[in-house]
């Protein structure tokens, strides 16, 4: 499974959802599910489950960040991206963990992508002037990060 998180009303936040829209048009693969949604924490057990592999594309803002940059991680190294972690529910180790421990079968295989973007409280379908610059620059790379991870499952 490829899951996009995020908002495609608030400006860069729809990064995901829209990097997963533009990789669901290019493969359509049947083994592969693609999928977009806004929500996180314990809420995203349920999509998660039954799948060996799930790659993860969320926004991330760092104290730091370069707009565009292209982090990936996994639960080990986990950094908090927008909606993996939320303020109103667990966030993403606490609820994997917790999943685990009820039983949930969850993937053995978790990645996460993160862009760093701009701007995520601004009502656009549009992104921010650097994003949207960079956008094809950032859709090749996650492209060929999402085909490593998936041919090396």
């Amino acid at each position: 499974m490829v899951l996009g998180i995020g908002n495609d009303i608030l400006t860069d936040d729809g990064i995901g959802p829209k990097l997963v829209s533009d990789l669901k048009n290019k493969y359509f693969l049947q083994e592969i599910v693609f999928q977009n949604v806004f929500l996180g924490g314990l809420e995203i057990l349920e999509l998660i489950q039954g799948y060996c592999t799930v790659i993860f594309i969320d926004a991330i803002i760092t104290k730091d960040g370069i707009p565009g940059s292209i982090y990936q991680f996994t639960p080990d190294d986990f950094r908090e991206t927008l909606h993996l972690s939320n303020l109103h529910d667990a966030n993403f180790l606490v609820a994997l963990d917790l999943g685990r421990k009820m039983g949930y079968n969850l993937p053995d295989n978790v990645q996460i992508i993160a862009i760093e973007i701009i701007e995520d409280r601004i009502f656009s379908d549009h992104f921010s002037p650097k994003i949207e610059e960079k956008y094809t620059e950032i859709f090749l790379t996650v492209e060929k990060m999402v085909r490593t991870i998936l041919r090396d499952t």
